[in-house]
Parts: structure tokens; C-alpha cells; sequence
């Protein structure tokens, strides 16, 4: 029996971007919106750490020498929360004031995807990836919202969510080169309540995506069909990623930003962070940046 569990009732005003960390066995999330920082969760103590970020952070990865990368809506940052330095390397989009970045991942070569989105609404943000040189490279334009990321478990396929338009593709993935081609629509949401923010594959390859404004996460089967959902008690789920030491349990994130007073009543527990536990499913260790 699927169980959902509230693991920290954090009040993230926009939580997002939770990565499980599995040589610290700990849980890494962000709250991306007016008290932009870095969160995480010791399952074993139950403690609750967190640093501030400089600017609005869109995701994190964690890097195989220690630290992390990030996207912030001034560029892409080196930092390291013990010694709390962030360190701007490059902003791909100077001349986009509206512009931020947002959902971000790093493929299993150790390169860090990451795409921007448009506060105003309109398709000039695009998705970019770093390589481990932090070399940044634009690889797709004409986005709003930059969402979903994630790779198959062969490495042959790249999903990639357009929260906005509500529509998510897949490219034709090289894992050698880091190249996409062969752009094309995957699931075309844009008649349906189901808006695909963040997401994750598990390793037999079925896709969990948070349904954003729509009260649960869905599993979607390498057709694009959704074969599951599961109900959460807040309206705006945000992103799922599994953890755990066996990583069969499926962290979800959420926010409150999107919700007036009286629907903040109606969910005291929006911008918390849950663990879904029973899905039967197991994750994919998410890779480490190699620079």
C-alpha cells in the first residue's frame, strides 16, 4: 500500500529541486522563492539544515570533488555551503532581466543540464549544459519553463518538460557527446489537468513527474501513457526525485506561492516535504557533476 508521509513541514514558500545525496544519506532541496536557500534533511536525526543562496536558485548538483553547482537567476555558480562561498562562473542570459534559471540535472557523464524559464511568459528562455571544463553551451531555445529533466536508463533518451506550454518531449540522447537531436513531443498535456514540472526515472525506466497545480504525482510509462497517480494533499506538488538507502522512496517537494489565503488554510501543509513510501519502484543514483 502506498503510504505519504510529512517528512518536514518546511513552509517553503517554493520548494523544489530535491536530490538525494548518497554519501551523506541526506535529502537536498531548495526554496527557490523569496527566501532563496538550500535545505537538507537527515533522516536519521530528523535534523534540518539550511544556506542562504545569494540570489533565486532554480537546482542544484552535487560535484564529485565536493561542493556544488547551481543555477541562480544571475548565472551558474560554484559554491560550497560549509565554507558559504558562491562563486558566479558564468550568466548565459545577461540581457534577459525576466529571465531566471530553473530545473537542472547532470547526466551520467557528470555534465550539469539546466534550463531557464520566462517570468513574463513568453518562449525566450532555453537549455543549456556545462560540462565539467564549466564550459556552457546552448543546446535548445524557444522555451518558457524549463522543466523535467531526466535520461532513460539506457542513456538513449533525454525528457525534457515545457511546464508552460505544458507539453514535455524527448530528444535522441548521445551520452558520449552530450548532443540531443530528434526533438520531438512526448506527452502534449495542453487539453488535460496534468502540467509536468519536475521529474525523475526509476530504473525500469517508467517517468514520475509532479503534477503541478493538480494534486499528485503521475507515472508514465516510455510511451508517454500514465499508468499510476498518486494523490498528495496539496495542490502544488513540485518535484519528485527517490531516496533512501534503497532508493525506493520518492521524495516530493511543493510550494505555497501559488496559493491565496483562504486555499493556505485549506492546505497547512503546502511547501512541505513529503516521502511517498510503497510504490513498488526503486531509483537510479543521480550522477554527480565531474568538474
Amino acid at each position: 500500500m502506498v503510504d505519504v508521509e510529512v517528512v518536514v513541514e518546511a513552509k517553503n514558500m517554493l520548494g523544489e529541486g530535491p536530490m538525494w545525496n548518497g554519501r551523506d544519506q541526506a535529502l537536498y532541496w531548495t526554496d527557490a522563492k523569496e527566501r532563496p536557500r538550500i535545505q537538507r534533511w537527515n533522516p536519521k536525526t530528523g535534523s534540518v539544515d539550511e544556506w542562504a543562496m545569494p540570489d533565486l536558485i532554480g537546482s542544484f548538483v552535487f560535484r564529485e570533488d565536493g561542493g556544488l553547482i547551481a543555477g541562480l537567476k544571475s548565472g551558474f555558480y560554484k559554491l560550497d555551503l560549509e565554507r558559504g562561498s558562491a562563486d558566479l562562473f558564468h550568466d548565459p542570459e545577461p540581457d534577459k532581466p525576466n529571465n531566471r534559471l530553473n530545473d537542472g540535472k547532470c547526466d551520467r557523464r557528470g555534465r550539469y543540464w539546466c534550463g531557464s524559464l520566462d517570468d513574463s511568459g513568453e518562449p525566450s528562455a532555453a537549455l543549456y549544459r556545462v560540462d565539467p571544463d564549466f564550459s556552457v553551451h546552448k543546446m535548445d531555445g524557444g522555451v518558457k519553463c524549463s522543466n523535467g529533466i531526466a535520461w532513460s536508463p539506457d542513456n538513449k533518451t533525454m525528457y525534457f518538460s515545457d511546464s508552460r506550454n505544458e507539453t514535455c518531449y524527448q530528444y535522441d540522447y548521445d551520452i558520449e557527446s552530450g548532443n540531443i537531436s530528434n526533438k520531438r513531443i512526448w506527452v502534449d498535456n495542453r487539453d488535460k489537468l496534468a502540467r509536468i514540472d519536475g521529474a525523475t526515472v526509476d530504473a525500469e525506466g517508467y517517468y514520475w513527474a509532479a503534477h503541478i497545480r493538480h494534486w499528485h504525482i503521475a507515472k508514465y510509462s516510455p510511451d508517454g501513457i500514465v499508468v499510476d497517480t498518486i494523490e498528495v494533499p496539496v495542490q502544488h506538488p513540485t518535484m519528485c526525485t527517490f531516496g533512501g538507502e534503497k532508493l525506493d522512496t520518492l521524495y516530493v517537494t511543493s510550494g505555497r506561492v501559488f496559493l491565496g489565503s483562504d486555499a493556505l488554510k485549506e492546505q497547512p501543509l503546502a511547501g512541505s516535504l513529503f516521502a511517498i513510501h510503497g510504490t513498488g519502484a526503486k531509483g537510479i543514483p543521480e550522477p554527480f557533476f565531474k568538474g
